[in-house]
């Protein structure tokens, strides 16, 4: 994480020009990569940080389950195509790794009342970016589209459940991501970085085999929620 806003700096301090000393944020800065937006397809990569945590809905009223979570990591590939001059769409696979805890309340042992979720997700966001002018070297851009998540670590073929220590959620689910970002303009490249939600559109938990079981029986749904901030270079 360090290394990451380290490079952030480093890139919001680069200059357009040194000789002229006119750098990206100047109040007349050289134009940089003038004509690379009007390419048709342009490809990048991105690495950054989410936050998950879960969005979960009650058949009756009662003590609720406690989420805790913690921050993890992205790195993925962007397929950027120009639609027109203000609306692109984007393919960015990627890779999150997320980890979550859930407290269960009314459970004497520990092994009972506490449940480690780490997930590892294929991610397949499918986004339009629609871009304002651009300033200079700077634009910005909302982002905004669906997504398909694949969960190596949900457990969705094991036999075992809760009874058994194992917590298990479904290998696929859908979400649909909102965001916003901005484009900085280098000399060499362009750097972007962005941030958007992603909320889980269906249920994605499996109950457990005994349909009064503690640990899903009173639970309606439960759906995935994330804050992902990404860092992306083209």
């Amino acid at each position: 994480m360090k290394k990451i806003i380290a490079l952030v700096f480093i890139v919001l301090s680069l200059h357009g020009n040194a000789q002229n000393s006119k750098g990206i944020f100047s109040k007349d800065p050289i134009i940089n990569l003038e004509n690379w937006q009007k390419q048709k397809v342009y490809f990048g990569f991105f690495l950054g940080f989410n936050s998950y945590n879960f969005k979960i809905d009650y058949k009756t009223v009662g003590p609720d389950i406690q989420a805790d979570n913690s921050m993890g990591f992205n790195v993925g590939l962007v397929t950027d195509l120009r639609l027109q001059e203000y609306i692109n769409l984007r393919f960015e696979p990627g890779l999150y790794y997320a980890t979550r805890v859930l407290h269960y309340p009314n459970f004497a042992s520990k092994n009972d009342a506490i449940r480690d979720i780490n997930s590892t997700y294929i991610n397949f966001p499918l986004l339009l970016k629609f871009s304002s002018l651009r300033t200079g070297n700077i634009r910005p851009y909302l982002l905004g589209g669906v997504s398909a998540n694949l969960n190596l670590s949900g457990n969705a073929k094991s036999l075992d459940d809760n009874l058994e220590q194992r917590f298990r959620v479904k290998s696929w689910t859908t979400n649909y991501e909102l965001g916003f970002g901005i484009d900085i303009f280098s000399e060499y490249f362009i750097f972007s970085p962005s941030i958007r939600g992603s909320f889980g559109i269906g249920d994605e938990l499996i109950r457990d085999k005994d349909p009064n079981s503690p640990w899903t029986g009173n639970i309606e749904s439960m759906k995935s929620r994330a804050v992902l901030i990404n860092f992306t270079f083209h």
